[in-house]
């Protein structure tokens, strides 16, 4: 069920030089329990002088982008790595969601409209943006069948987005000193959803080891008050999405994972370089503003995302019992100080990027479906 060999070594690395140390940390502490899952040696944190030459398994904090950035690394495939690779920055953000509005729209190198094509039925209404100039028809086209949310390509744990309700609020903020730097990089243009329920669907790879999984994922408080990700409650199986389908699950959780299996393989179709061996996807359920259910696929996490420690736990519980069909795994993040619950598993306890504190958890419980 390993990768390759047990001579491997098991490495943390956090891409981005600036991480924050929550990040950091827990990329630390998934690495190191992943290494005694797979029987492996775990290396600490990539260091390019210590681990030259060496069979390296990765952990990356973000998805891996270009084959230079991959190769100095020692990653030739999904083998290598828990984790993904693209050839572009954009086509690992929310960006790949949606097309353009026309083909006169600004896009990056190496778009393909080959995506939006093949997932148009399993997304929400939206428009991907590129350019200062594009935005305001983009928008005009989006509000004309209601609210909107502004969503910066790159920002996660749902910071950075706001809510539009009309041209006027949309033309004040295209008046804000940061917009044109904000559109250049990427902006998605979406349709804004109400009582909304987001589903985590997605597979991980360790060797010829497939886990796959649904699931739901809620909001908490961070420490200045706002809304941001605070946990996810999966359901885990032993193999492939067929095996997932036939258990007992409700209407709702069945069209989210078809949903995730039509954007999963558009990826693969649109961009033929780009290889994963964990494969999230955000997919939200809710009313439109004439009130008509809407379901559709956000995003993807092709890297280490709130719920891999909850996957990690799974892996654990499968390895520890091979018979065993189906678990129940949650992964937990809280800004309040606060005692361990019973049977819980620690992944970080500290500081983070914007709070005082963080705490994030783990809990496993049986199966009885």
């Amino acid at each position: 069920m390993t990768p390759t060999n047990r001579k491997r070594l098991v490495v943390a690395h956090s891409v981005r030089a600036e991480a924050p140390q929550h990040e950091v940390e827990t990329n630390r502490a998934l690495a190191r329990w992943l290494a005694q899952i797979l029987g492996f040696k775990y290396g600490g944190s990539y260091n390019p002088e210590l681990h030259k030459g060496r069979d390296l398994y990765l952990l990356p904090t973000q998805t891996l982008v270009g084959a230079a950035a991959a190769q100095a690394l020692g990653v030739k495939g999904p083998d290598d790595v828990w984790g993904g690779y693209v050839d572009h920055d954009f086509i690992c953000t929310k960006a790949i969601s949606h097309g353009v509005l026309n083909k006169h729209a600004h896009a990056p190198e190496g778009w393909s409209p080959l995506f939006g094509e093949r997932t148009r039925n399993v997304v929400l209404d939206g428009l991907s943006v590129f350019s200062l100039e594009d935005a305001r028809p983009a928008a005009e086209h989006l509000l004309s069948s209601g609210p909107m949310r502004i969503k910066p390509i790159h920002a996660c744990a749902g910071r950075g987005q706001e809510v539009i309700n009309s041209l006027d609020e949309f033309d004040r903020f295209l008046a804000r000193p940061d917009a044109p730097a904000l559109f250049a990089e990427g902006v998605v243009l979406e349709q804004d959803l109400q009582n909304v329920i987001t589903h985590s669907v997605g597979q991980s790879f360790f060797g010829d080891k497939v886990l796959s999984y649904c699931g739901d994922q809620y909001l908490t408080e961070d420490g200045h008050g706002k809304p941001v990700y605070g946990g996810s409650n999966l359901l885990v199986v032993q193999g492939d999405y067929h095996d997932l389908l036939e258990l007992d699950l409700p209407d709702d959780v069945r069209l989210a994972i078809q949903q995730a299996q039509v954007f999963d393989s558009a990826a693969d179709a649109a961009y033929p370089g780009f290889y994963a061996s964990r494969r999230n996807y955000d997919i939200a359920q809710g009313l439109d503003s004439a009130g008509q259910q809407r379901s559709g696929v956000l995003e993807q996490s092709w890297r280490m995302g709130g719920a891999s420690s909850a996957e990690i736990a799974a892996l654990q519980s499968f390895v520890n019992d091979p018979g065993m069909r189906a678990i129940r795994v949650s992964s937990v993040e809280t800004y309040i100080d606060q005692p361990l619950p019973a049977d819980a598993i620690e992944v970080y306890r500290g500081p983070a990027e914007d709070s005082a504190f963080l705490l994030k958890y783990v809990t496993v419980k049986s199966y009885d479906g």
